[in-house]
């Protein structure tokens, strides 16, 4: 019998500083910006979402994450065999050493195994996660910890209204082990490059400072067009390699990004929204930690329950997009 990966535990963690929309509105009105709740709201569905204190950084919040998907999984640090850490924000200037391997030493790892980090920003997780699934299915790991850590208020241009009301900070965790029962059934991943100019930080350091910007950038109408279009296309391509039909998804978990990108995901596939797991109106877009943000609090909540097919799809800057189908 071949070797499968299954989920057995989440975890999550937000910031504890929450910011509404009300108060972002009060932050831009103090640099000469207007916006208000009914903007925000309208345009993204976000009514709030974290931002980290001074000095926490993403291993911070990955760490605790790390350790409620542990407790779920009922494993220690030291089971682990290998940690997989997708974020765009990581610890240290040119993401080394990897954030990944931050978190192994908070966590107090001493078994030596991998660490590495995965950058494909908001379709962060769901690459690490298909990683993983490939390392534990060639037999080389038997017990993963994929996590999607981001501090993503540092690189917001608070004097650009129109994305800085968008994102927030926060970290989601999951484990994953080797079993004789099918869990990650499919996963499918792309990207184009082609399209690198309409979501990036387009900053370069050079000779110990920043050449050009060091702030997110969007082109919001180019990447909506083409977050619609790609994401039911993955996620037929993640159904058909399982087998499966949208009709047999108990749980759909999109990237949290925009409201409107989600219910038109969802219809195109034909799901109803009822089926949709929905946080980005208290979490904004966390990049890389939204879909396990969104997978642990679905399933400490009770609304993910086991033997449940969940469908996690993201698309993010690249321009990079990806499924996962998992049996929970």
């Amino acid at each position: 019998m071949g070797t499968y990966s299954r989920i057995v535990g989440t975890g999550s963690c937000l910031p504890p500083r929450r910011v509404t929309n009300q108060d972002l509105a009060a932050m831009l009105a103090g640099r000469g910006l207007e916006t208000s709740d009914e903007w925000i709201v309208s345009r993204s569905g976000i009514s709030a979402r974290h931002f980290a204190d001074d000095g926490v950084l993403s291993s911070d919040l990955a760490v605790t994450a790390a350790q409620h998907a542990l407790q779920m999984a009922q494993l220690t640090p030291d089971d682990i065999d290998l940690i997989i850490l997708a974020t765009s924000t990581p610890d240290y200037l040119g993401g080394f050493p990897s954030t990944a391997c931050v978190v192994q030493r908070k966590l107090g790892i001493t078994n030596h195994c991998a660490a590495l980090d995965v950058q494909a920003v908001c379709s962060g997780f769901v690459y690490a996660l298909s990683v993983a699934d490939s390392f534990i299915r060639s037999g080389m790991h038997k017990r993963v910890l994929v996590i999607g850590a981001e501090v993503f208020s540092r690189i917001l241009d608070f004097n650009d209204r129109t994305t800085c009301v968008l994102f927030g900070d926060g970290a989601g965790a999951v484990v994953i082990t080797a079993s004789e029962q099918p869990g990650i059934l499919s996963s499918k991943l792309h990207a184009d490059g082609r399209h690198t100019d309409i979501l990036r930080v387009p900053g370069h350091m050079s000779g110990g400072a920043v050449s050009g910007s060091a702030f997110l950038t969007m082109d919001g109408q180019a990447v909506f067009k083409l977050a619609v279009s790609v994401l039911e296309q993955v996620a037929n391509e993640a159904l058909h390699a399982a087998g499966l039909q949208a009709a047999d998804v108990d749980w759909l978990i999109p990237h949290q990004a925009n409201i409107r990108i989600m219910q038109g995901t969802a219809k195109k596939l034909g799901l109803p929204l009822e089926k949709m797991i929905v946080t980005v109106d208290q979490h904004g877009n966390t990049s890389a930690a939204s879909i396990p943000l969104a997978l642990d609090v679905a399933t400490r909540d009770g609304r993910i329950k086991p033997g449940q097919l969940v469908l996690m799809e993201g698309v993010g800057g690249g321009f990079t997009w990806g499924a996962a189908l998992a049996r929970m």
